[in-house]
């Protein structure tokens, strides 16, 4: 799994890509993620295009990451879900703790609209 990181002001987008199912990786987006919380940044968008496949072990660094974000008064969204991993999310009905959007771009308006209206 390989994640890049762009800012939008103070939100930070993450683009993943490969595969998100556990072994060696499956530590390295929720260690981003904690360190994005330590630097004060507590909206992040997981831009998920690139990844091809999910497994429950995939499923579950994206509850660590959103629980993680949670706790800290901190939001997630996902964006550019594949159908093959917005299936598995539909499955397991995680897909209704999770905001999703159809790509980046509109994951991050959607957090710069939410701020206009604070």
């Amino acid at each position: 799994m390989k994640i890049k990181e762009k800012m939008e002001g103070d939100i930070a987008v993450l683009t993943v890509s490969g595969n998100m199912m556990g072994g060696p990786d499956s530590t390295v987006l929720h260690d981003k993620v904690k360190s994005l919380i330590n630097d004060g940044l507590k909206r992040v968008v997981i831009d998920i295009k690139g990844v091809k496949w999910m497994n429950s072990s995939g499923l579950g660094i994206l509850m660590a990451c959103l629980s993680s974000l949670q706790s800290a008064d901190g939001q997630l969204k996902l964006s550019s879900v594949t159908d093959k991993v917005k299936s598995v999310l539909m499955i397991t009905k995680l897909i209704e703790l999770f905001e999703t959007y159809e790509n980046a771009e509109r994951a991050v308006a959607k957090f710069l609209e939410e701020e206009k209206k604070r």
